[in-house]
């Protein structure tokens, strides 16, 4: 194989795999989406084909003319534009078709088996980038007391339940009751509402799934995730080893030090 194909959403996920394919030898070819990908994808890729959200038959069509024979899916799509900016195509029309429910894993296991049905096997997001994965152990200088521990177990039954349900990964906590729990907007507003109810000291659990495909749509964390954590005065962040993208991480365990945030990966 001298090729791999590249289905790009949004963030700095796609820049980095695609720096790193391309390190190894391989050509990479992507499909990345409008209003989504960060323009500069076009700079780190041998080809690129840009598409709006349900284009399936363009984005297969891409990968088939071009002899890509392996995928992989980097990035995230804002889910609320899910509601107003899709244009399906006959192909994506079809996948929709067959779906009951639009949650996350549904719609992306939906795309892999018809990619593969067309002989394009989809691997695993981390293939070329596995640091990214979350060691298990505390992170940060501080770790978490008695009281934060206890917040974590509760929150970690929460969310895994959450992520039984294909709702979101995260849950914000204080004193044994759910503050927040994340859906269609994401984990950094998840943790701005349910920090601000806390005052402070909230517990952010971020898990993955229990029946999660580890070939996409991996939790992922950043210095922003502390970033909005340290502005509602939240004590601990909470995620699961080897099953989280951490991304910026140096940088991120810094600002959690700097803000007295424990950050433990279990």
């Amino acid at each position: 194989m001298d090729r791999i194909g590249l289905i790009a959403g949004g963030g700095r996920f796609p820049l980095l795999i695609a720096e790193s394919a391309r390190r190894r030898g391989l050509k990479v070819i992507a499909v990345a989406h409008k209003g989504e990908t960060m323009p500069e994808l076009a700079n780190r890729v041998d080809e690129i084909t840009w598409i709006g959200l349900g284009q399936f038959g363009h984005l297969l069509s891409a990968f088939k003319s071009r002899g890509v024979r392996q995928v992989l899916m980097a990035g995230a799509i804002t889910k609320v534009k899910m509601f107003d900016n899709v244009r399906f195509d006959l192909k994506g029309l079809a996948i929709a078709g067959k779906l009951l429910v639009f949650h996350d894993d549904d719609i992306l296991r939906a795309v892999a088996r018809e990619l593969e049905r067309e002989g394009i096997a989809v691997v695993s997001s981390t293939t070329y980038l596995p640091e990214l994965l979350a060691p298990p152990g505390c992170l940060t200088k501080r770790g978490p007391s008695k009281e934060e521990v206890e917040g974590i177990e509760f929150g970690w039954m929460v969310a895994k339940q959450l992520g039984d349900l294909d709702i979101g990964h995260c849950v914000v906590v204080s004193r044994r009751t759910v503050l927040a729990v994340e859906a269609i907007e994401g984990t950094d507003k998840t943790i701005a509402r349910g920090g601000e109810l806390a005052k402070e000291g909230a517990v952010v659990v971020k898990v993955s799934k229990p029946n999660q495909d580890l070939r996409f749509d991996l939790p992922a964390v950043g210095l922003n995730t502390i970033g909005v954590m340290s502005r509602v005065k939240a004590s601990v962040l909470a995620i699961e080893a080897g099953k989280t993208l951490i991304f910026d991480r140096q940088e991120m365990i810094g600002l959690a030090n700097k803000n007295g945030i424990a950050i433990v990966s279990r």
